[in-house]
């Protein structure tokens, strides 16, 4: 029996030292598995933050230009729009007295489309008017006048 026992004993020393080595071995896996998780969470936490940030503070920047695009395509329109004037003087006669006026028409243009039709004004005339003036002053559109004769204004080239 003690030869059998000398004989089993470093066997069964050899299965302990092994499933030790495993167990000690297993748990440091454990370990490092466990750091690695915590590594890859702090990584992900500061991509999430830092994406967060970034989305932030492009956000106003992405506004501005949105809402500078918006600005610029509305007065690239206004730019088109442009009014055209005419204006003659009228002589309505009477047995009694003649009456003199002044017709002003105005109509307003987006490129070469008409967007209204004439509109007419008449102001009746006294010997001395100011014709010029008025027309200056009786004007619809809040907007610079094109007369007639002297052509469409000049257009701008696009870059």
């Amino acid at each position: 029996m003690e030869n059998v026992f000398w004989v089993l004993l470093p066997g069964f020393v050899a299965v302990a030292s092994g499933m030790l080595v495993w167990f000690v071995m297993e748990s440091r896996m454990e370990v490092r598995l466990a750091q690695e998780k915590e590594r890859l969470a702090r990584e992900r936490c500061s991509v999430e933050v830092s994406k967060a940030a970034l989305e932030g503070a492009l956000e106003p920047t992405i506004q501005a230009a949105e809402e500078r695009a918006r600005r610029l395509a509305l007065e690239a329109f206004l730019d088109d729009l442009r009014v055209e004037q005419r204006h003659y003087t009228r002589e309505n006669r009477s047995l009694s007295h003649s009456r003199k006026s002044l017709v002003l028409q105005e109509r307003m243009y987006f490129r070469s489309l008409p967007l209204s039709d004439w509109i007419e004004h008449e102001i009746a005339l006294e010997n001395d008017s100011d014709v010029q003036r008025l027309v200056r002053e009786m004007t619809v559109f809040d907007k610079p006048v094109v007369n007639v004769t002297e052509g469409p204004a000049p257009r701008k080239a696009l870059a």
